[in-house]
């Protein structure tokens, strides 16, 4: 019979005005890799930092019982002592930190008065090999990718003796190679007996590795699903998710194509730190009126650093190439000349770059256009409120006022807001890079529809996605990107995700 690891009953968790749990049950079996799925503020973070003590014991009503005895975690030493491990969407590492010194921050080897350094790297090296990252553990972590710093997080957890590891959201920033290599690192795990709990938007990475899948719906558990008994396809967990059915994951679109928005014309983008570094090199696109336009490629292509470069030069240097929105040559030297010109950036790094988490809806949706809302350089209250309310409904954001700070909303509601922000500016030409990233399937479709009202208007976008289906769903044309330059040009019918993939492959630099 199969040992449980853990039971979590009946736990219930209040915020103010939100009731964020409700009477949740979860039951882990030892050595299985268990998923929790569910649509934006279901719950399934907030249930996590319950178990790892981010939220203590008295903060929340249940109980926790783990290896059989009833646990009261008043803060995450108290978990991770106990070999709970939680590894969150944005990692926690330092990036002028080594590798080693990242992987013992905070349990450090030695004694009290001195750390040994000889050990720290040498047990460092030990837990990346074992993690399959060839780097060395003396590498700062700002000198490798995202993926592996994806691999030194899991290594930071080993060293910590982890019985159970728990992963929110590991492969979100992944292109499709490093995310199988972290999903098969799980499953390797596993056969050494180590239990996971893995949250993930990513539906089919969820059917492909878990045992058990457990949906939760508005703070409740919905029901758990279980490999080899029950349906664990794709659509089977949407219905769980939402509720309901949701018969076409992209919403249909007359496509009305107009004349040139945009055209870019041989650009060429240095990296800002590193000279001579080109990470764009003679690019050449353009886009139309009523056109979803779609820019795909692996990771480090070079996608974010042409949408920024274009979007007044906020990033990189020794920039050249022409510019030309709707016919006419065009100088963007700045985030306000580009404004100006109305094209907008909406950033895949809705948390760092494209929000302030601590003000409110009202003050992050008008912040890019605030002359819209003032007069005489003075703020006009009354204005910001009524414009944050619109887009709230336009957009049915879920908060409970635009009073609200977004920091407290959930990551599709959150998507939302910094699109109302960029809304709320009026732009023509609409850069979306990674629109979809880290929130459920159900805010997807809301968003996808928004993308289609936008384009209805006359209005053209750009998607940046590393969803293949995404981009082959939504975009009318599609430019494949790698190392910089543009590798590839496909209508919506002739693009596969092969072609996409093989069109990459053959470009490659020693291919």
């Amino acid at each position: 019979m199969s040992e449980t690891l853990l039971e979590m009953r009946n736990i219930n968790k209040n915020f103010p005005g939100v009731r964020a749990l409700k009477e949740v049950n979860l039951q882990i079996t030892k050595g299985e890799i268990h998923a929790l799925v569910g649509e934006n503020g279901a719950g399934k973070s907030t249930l996590m930092n319950v178990l790892s003590g981010i939220y203590p014991f008295g903060s929340y009503e249940g109980d926790i019982i783990y290896e059989g005895e009833v646990c009261r975690f008043n803060g995450i030493k108290d978990s991770e002592h106990k070999g709970i491990v939680i590894i969150h969407q944005e990692l926690a590492l330092v990036p002028y930190l080594t590798i080693g010194e990242n992987m013992f921050l905070g349990n450090e080897r030695g004694s009290k008065a001195r750390i040994d350094w000889d050990e720290t790297y040498n047990k460092a090296d030990e837990l990346l090999k074992r993690v399959g990252l060839k780097d060395s553990s003396r590498t700062l972590i700002k000198d490798i990718g995202v993926g592996k710093q994806q691999l030194v997080e899991i290594s930071k957890a080993l060293a910590k003796n982890v019985k159970l590891l728990i992963l929110d959201e590991p492969t979100a920033s992944l292109n499709e190679s490093d995310s199988q290599k972290l999903l098969n690192l799980l499953l390797e795990f596993k056969t050494h007996g180590m239990t996971s709990i893995i949250i993930s938007h990513k539906l089919n990475e969820v059917s492909g590795i878990a045992d058990k899948i457990t949906i939760l719906r508005d703070g409740a558990t919905i029901e758990t699903l279980t490999k080899g008994i029950d349906d664990i396809g794709e659509e089977r967990i949407i219905k769980g998710m939402v509720g309901r059915d949701l018969t076409d994951r992209f919403p249909k679109r007359d496509v009305k194509i107009g004349d040139v928005s945009l055209a870019v014309k041989n650009w060429t983008v240095y990296h800002p730190i590193y000279e001579g570094r080109k990470v764009c090199d003679n690019v050449s696109i353009t886009l139309h009126r009523g056109e979803v336009l779609g820019i795909s490629g692996l990771m480090g292509a070079g996608r974010t650093e042409l949408a920024m470069s274009i979007f007044g030069g906020s990033y990189g240097k020794n920039i050249s190439g022409e510019i030309q929105i709707n016919g006419k040559d065009v100088k963007m030297r700045s985030v306000k000349d580009a404004i100006e010109n109305k094209l907008a950036y909406v950033t895949e790094d809705r948390k760092g770059n494209g929000l302030i988490l601590d003000m409110s809806i009202i003050q992050n949706t008008t912040l890019a256009k605030m002359d819209k809302v003032s007069r005489y350089n003075v703020v006009d209250k009354d204005l910001e409120v009524n414009a944050a309310n619109e887009y709230k409904e336009k957009l049915s954001t879920k908060c409970s006022s635009v009073e609200q700070k977004v920091g407290n909303l959930s990551g599709g509601n959150q998507q939302k807001v910094l699109l109302s922000k960029w809304m709320f500016a009026d732009p023509d030409i609409l850069i979306m890079d990674e629109p979809t990233r880290g929130i459920d399937v159900g805010a997807k479709y809301e968003i996808y529809c928004i993308i289609n009202q936008l384009v209805a208007q006359g209005k053209s976008v750009v998607m940046i996605s590393s969803e293949m289906p995404e981009i082959l769903g939504m975009c009318d044309r599609i430019y494949v990107m790698n190392e910089g330059r543009i590798v590839a040009e496909m209508t919506k019918e002739n693009a596969t995700q092969e072609a996409i993939m093989s069109s990459i492959l053959q470009s490659s630099k020693g291919a």
